[in-house]
C-alpha cells in the first residue's frame, strides 16, 4: 500500500549517507584479467611479461562520503613472470608487490615496492632478461594499477549513489499527492509523548502506546541536517510535498501537504528539537497527539541523528520503524 512507502530522499541528501560496498572478489578477477596482459620487449628476441596472478591478499571496497565515491583498498599482489632470453632460454620467476593501495596509487604517499625472485639458473642472457623485467615491468604494471580505481567506480558506483535521473533509480518517485499519503504512516513514527506513559487518551478513548527509537549516521554536518529537517524551504526536498515550518518554540508546522501537523515545543540548534505531532490519517487514533525528539550528535566526519518516539500506538512499531529506516 502507498501508505507503507516512505517518501524517498532526493539524490543530494541520499548521497550523504556513509555507504560501503565490498568488491574484493571482483577486484581479484580484475587483477587476473588485466595484469596478465602486461608484456614488454627488449633487445632482439627478448620478451617478458606477467604469466599468472598467484595471489591477491587484502580487501577492496568502494565507499561513499559526502556524495563522493572513494576507493578503499590495500592489497598484497603476488605474480609469476616469465619470458624468453636472447639465446632462447625460457626464464621465469616471482614478483611480490607488498602494497597496492589507494594511498600509493592516488595519494602518492609512498612508491611501489617490488620484490623480485629469479627461478631460472643464471647466465648472461638470463641476467639480461631479468634486468629487462626489473627495468620495464614496473611502469607497465603501474599503468594498470592507475586504472584500477576508475574501474571500481565505473563498475560499482551506481550501486551506491542515487541518481538525479528517475530512470536510473531503483523505484519511481511518488507523485505529490501520493507523497502526502505515503508520509502519514512514516511520520507516525516520528512521534514521542513527553509524559512517556503507556496509555493515553484519544478523543476520550485510551490508546496503549510504546516508544520507538531509530538512529542513523549521515556524512553531513549537524548544521546542515538541522536545516534540512526544519527549514521550510528545504523540507520539500525530502518530503516532495508542501511544508510549513518555522523552528521556534510555539510555532506551528505542517508537513506533507498537511498530512502531519503540530507545534515546535523547544529548539536547540543544531543539537535538538522537540515537536508535537498530529496525523491526518484514518489509521491514526482520532485526537491522538504524540511528541518527537530529534537529536543530532556531530562526530568527526559524520552526524548521528536519533529519533525518539513516544506515544506510538501498539501494533504499529515495526511498520513505523521500517518507514523511518527508509529515510
Amino acid at each position: 500500500m502507498a501508505s507503507n512507502i516512505p517518501a524517498p530522499l532526493p539524490p543530494s541528501t541520499a548521497n550523504w549517507h556513509w555507504k560501503n560496498k565490498t568488491v574484493t572478489p571482483w577486484a581479484k578477477q580484475w587483477f587476473e584479467r588485466e595484469l596478465t596482459t602486461v608484456r614488454v620487449s627488449g633487445e632482439g628476441t627478448e620478451e617478458v611479461g606477467i604469466e599468472r596472478v598467484v595471489e591477491v591478499d587484502g580487501d577492496v571496497e568502494l565507499g561513499q562520503r559526502k556524495s563522493k565515491l572513494i576507493t578503499i583498498y590495500d592489497c598484497r599482489v603476488v605474480l609469476n613472470w616469465s619470458g624468453t632470453a636472447s639465446d632462447g632460454t625460457a626464464v621465469s620467476g616471482k614478483l611480490t608487490i607488498p602494497e597496492v593501495s589507494h594511498e600509493v596509487t592516488l595519494d602518492g604517499t609512498s612508491d611501489y615496492v617490488y620484490e623480485w625472485k629469479l627461478d631460472t639458473a643464471r647466465s648472461p642472457a638470463v641476467d639480461s632478461l631479468f634486468n629487462l623485467a626489473k627495468a620495464r615491468l614496473p611502469a607497465a604494471l603501474e599503468e594498470k594499477f592507475s586504472a584500477f580505481p576508475a574501474a571500481i567506480i565505473d563498475t560499482h558506483g551506481r550501486d551506491l549513489q542515487v541518481s538525479a535521473d528517475p530512470s536510473r533509480q531503483g523505484s519511481p518517485a511518488p507523485s505529490a499527492s501520493n507523497a502526502s499519503s505515503a508520509a502519514k504512516t512514516s511520520d507516525a513514527a516520528l512521534k514521542k509523548r513527553a509524559d512517556g506513559s503507556g496509555a493515553v487518551k484519544s478523543a476520550g478513548k485510551p490508546v496503549n502506546t510504546t516508544r520507538v527509537t531509530v538512529e542513523a549516521n549521515f556524512v553531513a554536518s549537524a548544521d546542515d541536517l538541522y536545516a534540512i529537517l526544519t527549514d521550510e524551504s528545504r523540507i520539500p526536498h525530502w518530503t516532495r510535498a508542501p511544508a510549513k515550518s518555522k523552528p521556534e518554540a510555539g510555532a506551528e508546522y505542517s508537513l506533507f501537504g498537511g498530512g502531519v501537523k503540530g507545534k515546535f515545543v523547544s529548539v536547540s540548534p543544531p543539537k535538538e528539537f522537540v515537536q508535537t505531532w498530529a496525523l491526518s490519517s484514518p489509521t491514526w487514533p482520532e485526537g491522538h497527539v504524540a511528541t518527537l525528539t530529534t537529536t543530532l550528535e556531530q562526530g568527526s566526519d559524520s552526524t548521528k541523528v536519533t529519533w525518539a518516539l513516544d506515544g506510538v500506538p501498539l501494533g504499529m512499531e515495526e511498520e513505523i520503524t521500517r518507514n523511518i529506516q527508509g529515510y
